[in-house]
């Protein structure tokens, strides 16, 4: 049970972490130029806990295996980071700037799997969108 729930628990910790840092970005500096420190923390960090993890890797095998994905992935982080900056930077409140962007993301998702990945469309996903948009109404008001 234990391998099921610590990827959410570290998810939502680290989510709270990042919310918090977010919201910290002193205002006079520009994101961008925060983030390529962050990046390079992270960059650093990901080295260390490979090798930690697996004492006999080969990172360059690694890097051979991947897709498009993992550039993907850089760059829309990238898109992610600055947009939740600059909302904190413009006024957002940390306690709704992720309740609202979850909410729309999860909306989004569901038919995003639905679409690309064939996932099930059920009543009750269509439910928990209307309950979804409901909460922001409330959330917002």
């Amino acid at each position: 049970m234990w391998y099921i729930i610590w990827p959410i628990g570290l998810t939502v910790l680290s989510n709270i972490i990042y919310q918090i840092c977010a919201r910290c970005v002193p205002a006079s500096v520009n994101p961008l130029a925060s983030l390529t420190v962050s990046y390079a923390i992270a960059a650093v960090f990901s080295g260390v806990l490979y090798y930690a993890i697996y004492r006999n890797g080969n990172l360059m095998l690694e890097y051979s295996k991947m897709n498009w994905s993992s550039i993907v992935l850089g760059l829309v982080i990238v898109g992610l980071e600055v947009g939740f900056i600059y909302a904190f930077q413009h006024g957002w409140e940390v306690s709704t700037a992720a309740i609202v962007q979850s909410s729309f993301l999860g909306v989004a998702l569901i038919f995003v799997g639905y679409f690309l990945f064939h996932e099930a469309l059920t009543w009750n996903k269509i439910l928990g969108i209307v309950i979804c948009l409901i909460g922001l109404a409330f959330i917002n008001k």
